[in-house]
């Protein structure tokens, strides 16, 4: 529990001291965005790795190298946990937008470090939002910021196993012509959600894909491309669980 509670004062004195930050930020953005994207993304990254190392979490990254880093992308990854942002977060090489889920704007500050990083707000329930979320996300992509998605829609609470993709998620890249990084993390759910409330010191795993070019694809496969992205990362998984 000691891991838990110090993540948690931690979290919650971020949140409550970094509020001139956020004002600062807030004054940044109206003279220069670019200068405002990069200082947030700094400022989460302090914060998110503080959190990394007192929960302990050991982590290996495999395939860095392979994200591009001349333009945005859309990361696809497989969720069990929490932590699978943080984990991935702090290894961004450029601003970069998660999409969460909508009850996440009801956490006063948190959400608006969350709106500063253009993370994007998706309500599972209703289409014609998801729709508009979509499109929102081309235009991020266009304007140079990369998108996470865990395309499963939820977090998967049953070790190796993958709920299906969403195929929806796919067409931020399909419209911008962004290329997709799979992410394959192994043992993320040990550090936290597998035993609540407790946060457990343990190894993850993490490992990037080659890109996947939609526009380069045959048709054929661009039909597939949900499930050509969850195959990839499947192989990366099960070839790391020996790493555990």
């Amino acid at each position: 529990m000691i891991r838990f509670i110090s993540v948690a004062v931690f979290v919650v004195l971020f949140l409550i001291l970094s509020i001139p930050l956020m004002v600062a930020e807030w004054i940044i953005g109206k003279f220069n965005m670019d200068v405002k994207n990069r200082s947030s993304l700094a400022i989460v990254n302090w914060a998110f790795r503080w959190c990394l190392r007192l929960s302990g979490v050991k982590i290996t990254y495999i395939g860095e190298e392979r994200v591009p880093r001349d333009q945005a992308v859309l990361y696809i990854g497989n969720h069990r946990s929490y932590f699978d942002i943080l984990m991935t977060y702090v290894r961004v090489p450029r601003p970069t937008g998660y999409v969460a889920k909508i009850e996440m704007l009801k956490i006063p500050l948190l959400s608006n470090w969350m709106k500063n990083l253009h993370c994007l707000f998706l309500d599972r329930n209703d289409l014609k939002q998801g729709a508009k979320i979509i499109l929102t996300a081309i235009g991020k992509i266009k304007d140079g910021i990369s998108i996470c998605i865990f395309p499963e829609g939820t977090r998967n609470k049953v070790p190796d196993t993958f709920l299906p993709f969403h195929a929806g998620s796919f067409k931020i890249a399909e419209k911008s012509g962004c290329p997709i990084v799979p992410i394959a993390l192994n043992n993320a759910g040990d550090v936290f959600e597998d035993h609540l409330p407790k946060i457990k010191k343990t190894h993850v795993v993490i490992e990037y894909g080659e890109p996947i070019y939609p526009n380069e694809l045959p048709k054929e496969d661009k039909k597939r491309l949900a499930d050509i992205t969850l195959e990839r990362i499947k192989e990366m998984y099960f070839k790391n669980k020996e790493l555990v």
